[in-house]
């Protein structure tokens, strides 16, 4: 885990760049890339510092007629707890017949780590870019996240689950009609070392 923020040179608008950025260490982060699991996450997780990087960073994705198509919602401290509520409450309204400790489980999933980020996917409609090409944005916006934090030294899990697809917990959050939840990022201190998983090989095929 990295205690001390780095220092990011961000580039200024027109700013010429270089083509590319040959980098063996970032191959061997993506080459070996594994998520950690939420529930295995602990204190401290990201700065406030650190937390602006990671969006700076999560903003930093191929944005097809530059529409920004996407905006964040950082949940630090009590705010996880506040939010927990919530879920807990709706959980509880649409199954009443749950029991305490499933509405407690419920009510604690933002305080498995110690940073959720949502990135909310927020289409221009009728538009000339294709409301495909903004959400795949989006998730770009989500891989770039989850990259960033682990070059910080922390463990990500990319996460959906019930509620990005309520529309109780969405109205909650202010999503707009044409906005929906590409994913909640756990960010925090890794407790243990993941284990490679099996993976499909790639579906290639050559023209």
């Amino acid at each position: 885990m990295n205690d001390e923020p780095t220092q990011l040179a961000f580039p200024a608008p027109g700013e010429r760049l270089a083509p590319h950025h040959a980098n063996a260490e970032t191959l061997a982060l993506l080459s070996r890339r594994r998520s950690t699991v939420a529930l295995a996450m602990n204190e401290p997780g990201p700065s406030a510092e650190q937390v602006d990087q990671l969006i700076a960073i999560a903003s930093r994705v191929p944005d097809h007629g530059k529409l920004a198509p996407w905006r964040f919602i950082v949940f630090q401290g009590e705010a996880r707890t506040r939010f927990g509520q919530t879920l807990g409450q709706v959980f509880k309204a649409k199954n009443p017949d749950a029991s305490d400790e499933q509405v407690a489980f419920e009510a604690g999933r933002f305080e498995r780590a110690p940073l959720v980020i949502a990135v909310i996917s927020s289409v221009t409609e009728n538009h000339k870019i294709p409301e495909w090409e903004q959400v795949l944005s989006s998730g770009a916006a989500c891989q770039n996240l989850l990259i960033a934090a682990s070059a910080m030294g922390f463990g990500a899990q990319w996460l959906t689950e019930w509620y990005a697809f309520d529309a109780d917990v969405n109205a909650e959050l202010g999503l707009g009609p044409s906005e929906r939840i590409a994913g909640y990022l756990y960010v925090g201190s890794a407790e243990d070392e993941p284990v490679e998983r099996v993976r499909p090989a790639a579906r290639v095929d050559h023209w």
